[in-house]
């Protein structure tokens, strides 16, 4: 038997598994951190991501031999170095927003579409590489003129584990200076920010092997969302997956990238297979239910307060939530949005609002759906909210689809496995190991409760709030 490591590099914590070529899990560890956080700045030490990666990889490795591996990470955690790859700042991760005023600069210089036209981003963000190291090159000056390498946090890892200066196109596809089409860097951007091509790794395509490490093939993996998908089964047009967690998240796979629409703002991906990926997202989904039990139901587990809303009736007797926390991103972009219940009457209790906190974040889920134009009748559900028998029926209600839940919830750790298991040669390709491994633990079908009335309350509600 051979063994299969894969690494889930998220905000907060790193996540490795070592699973079997048959997708059985055989060890695990979780590594918590906590993010330097001051004003916009948001960053952390480059170099406890390796040291906190080689102490999990030891933990899960001990008395297995790993064949290979791969990493997942989130896009845009910027780590900039000299020509030895030390680092000359803290990581600059995803989150930091020091860099506002220099995305607008790229904005007015090239335009939302001709951005969109070349990268697939739809909007112009401080999060964005780009605007990072345009805001180093105008207020680091001193630090800027040092630069010769340029990594994302998965390029870092991959280079001190291996000596190898190299990427992988999912990626870079956020970067705003990556041609996803072309599948090369876009010099008009590079020349715009500063940024010299010698500076920025070599491109590689997903599970392909690049080095070696205590023995181990070590393999380009992908983003984590598309990782997670690919864990979850979603290999093509067919299947697309849904995350509720603290946010949600609707994956789903493209053949091209869609015609620019003024209108929309759902950024496109490179796909681990070349090919190309739609991802929507909303920043409160989870974290609502929790609000609440944290505020209101201190004494309730998640699991009473699911008994709690199974005796509400669909729709809640009128009573409407609108989960936005924290604004509103897709399909309706309103960073000022707020969160309320409407409707309320005497005859609502404490049953009838989690019950309409589980719905509105099921029509939050078919809005996207919609927004993203997604045909398929087959969902692949992850995150906390997976767990929830009731939200899960809930959701195929809502949306008429049938949603999935999988054996196994470390999704990203075990798509990361596959794609070293395809680099390294031990599989064939994703797809066909991902239908092979991938287990699904149970299928919600709409059971043809009609929620037409409640999703029309929530549009109509969104329409008065947004």
């Amino acid at each position: 038997m051979k063994y299969l490591l894969g690494a889930d590099i998220g905000t907060t914590s790193l996540k490795a598994a070592v699973f079997d070529t048959d997708g059985n899990l055989v060890k695990s560890t979780t590594k918590d951190y906590t993010l330097n956080v001051s004003g916009d700045f948001v960053e952390f030490d480059a170099d406890e991501y390796v040291r906190l990666f080689c102490e999990a990889y030891a933990e899960v490795a001990n008395g297995v031999t790993v064949s290979a591996f791969s990493i997942d990470t989130q896009c845009e955690t910027l780590i900039v170095t000299d020509d030895a790859g030390n680092p000359l700042t803290d990581a600059i991760v995803w989150l930091d927003n020091r860099a506002a005023k220099q995305a607008e600069e790229i904005k007015a210089h090239f335009g939302n579409k001709r951005v969109y036209e070349v990268t697939g981003q739809p909007e112009i963000t401080a999060t964005w590489p780009a605007a990072k190291l345009l805001w180093l090159k105008q207020n680091r000056p001193e630090v800027f003129s040092k630069i010769k390498k340029v990594f994302l946090l998965e390029d870092y890892l991959i280079y001190k584990l291996t000596g190898n200066f190299v990427t992988e196109k999912t990626l870079q596809s956020s970067t705003i200076y990556f041609d996803i089409k072309n599948e090369r860097w876009w010099d008009e951007m590079l020349n715009f920010i500063g940024v010299r091509k010698e500076w920025l790794p070599e491109l590689k395509n997903s599970a392909e092997k690049v080095g070696e490490y205590e023995g181990a093939a070590v393999i380009t993996g992908a983003i984590d969302q598309i990782a997670g998908a690919i864990g979850a089964g979603v290999t093509d047009k067919s299947t697309v997956s849904e995350m509720t967690g603290t946010t949600m998240v609707v994956f789903a796979p493209s053949e091209d990238v869609p015609e620019y629409n003024p209108e929309s703002i759902v950024p496109c991906h490179k796909n681990y297979d070349g090919k190309y990926c739609l991802l929507s997202w909303t920043p409160t989904a989870g974290i609502a239910l929790k609000w609440f039990k944290n505020n209101f139901c201190e004494n309730f587990s998640f699991k009473e307060l699911d008994a709690l809303a199974q005796n509400v009736p669909a729709g809640s007797a009128g009573l409407t939530f609108l989960p936005y926390l924290c604004g509103s991103t897709m399909p309706k972009y309103d960073p000022e949005a707020k969160g309320a219940f409407l409707g309320l009457t005497m005859e609502h209790t404490r049953s009838h609002a989690v019950r309409s906190i589980l719905e509105a974040v099921a029509c939050m889920l078919k809005s996207n759906l919609d927004y993203l134009g997604v045909t398929s009748g087959d969902v692949r559900s992850m995150g906390g909210g997976a767990g929830s028998e009731l939200w899960c029926q809930i959701k195929a209600d809502m949306t008429g689809k049938n949603i999935a839940v999988l054996e196994n919830s470390e999704t990203a750790c075990l798509g990361s496995a596959i794609l070293a298991g395809v680099g390294a040669g031990i599989f064939g390709d994703v797809k066909t190991v991902a239908e092979r491994i991938v287990k699904i633990k149970k299928v919600y079908e709409p059971s043809g409760t009609d929620y037409t009335d409640c999703y029309n309350a929530f549009l109509a509600a969104e329409e008065k709030i947004l």
